[in-house]
């Protein structure tokens, strides 16, 4: 079973997941899985834990397996999916990705504050990404989003229209894999208010972050401004195997 694959049926039984389709909870046998996917057994438990390791299902050893109660209660607009750990290209609201659109994009020098986080020398230039993401046409997010040009030369305005990381696995081959990330709420500005429709006394949510490739090479900081309704984060941490 090749990857792409193996991603198709995650994603389906997530999809599954979020529409109700394990009113009573719990999952079907791996067995009666694979024949319902035409895949091996072991591709069917592959896929399901990585989502046991995402917190989205639980297994019970004599029981079987089951959806996590708390996940459905607590959804949060980030859901990671595949091999590439993108935060903002991991936004979900029932299954449903957002729409992007190109608000700003230009080459600029690196601030003290980029050269820290990217490991940029005095003189070194990024990219300044700036994007809008809606749901239902709806906005919820301004993205800021700083690149090393020097990582990905030729960098054009119709590549980052798309996932960034979808660019760089496909052209560079390299992967997003860890990130360092920072939450936290601020009062909202006069561009916030206006893209985001949030009134003078609504804050806005941040979350900024540190994107790092499969190498250890940090690829992007970002500052992600939301509107205060869509700042939640769910975390599901393991302590131990199983």
């Amino acid at each position: 079973m090749t990857e792409a694959k193996y991603v198709t049926v995650q994603a389906d039984i997530k999809s599954k997941i979020y529409q109700g389709g394990y009113p009573e909870l719990k999952l079907p046998d791996e067995r009666s899985m694979a024949e319902s996917y035409g895949v091996s057994r072991s591709s069917i438990k592959r896929a399901l834990n990585v989502l046991v390791q995402q917190g989205i299902i639980f297994k019970k050893r004599g029981s079987g397996t089951f959806v996590n109660p708390l996940y459905l209660k607590n959804q949060a607009i980030f859901q990671h999916e595949g091999s590439n750990l993108g935060v903002s290209d991991s936004f979900r609201i029932n299954g449903q990705a957002p729409a992007i659109e190109l608000l700003d994009f230009r080459v600029i020098q690196a601030t003290p504050e980029q050269q820290s986080a990217l490991f940029l020398n005095d003189g070194d230039f990024v990219y300044e990404i700036k994007r809008l993401r809606k749901l239902n046409g709806v906005p919820f997010m301004i993205e800021y989003g700083y690149v090393p040009i020097a990582l990905l030369p030729g960098l054009k305005k119709g590549d980052v229209t798309q996932s960034i990381y979808g660019y760089v696995e496909k052209e560079k081959h390299k992967k997003v894999t860890r990130s360092f990330m920072t939450i936290m709420a601020a009062p909202s500005n006069e561009e916030e208010q206006t893209l985001l429709k949030l009134k003078p006394t609504e804050p806005v949510g941040i979350m900024e972050g540190i994107f790092f490739m499969d190498d250890g090479t940090p690829l992007e900081y970002s500052n992600m401004r939301l509107h205060y309704e869509y700042l939640r984060y769910n975390a599901f941490v393991s302590l131990g195997s199983e």
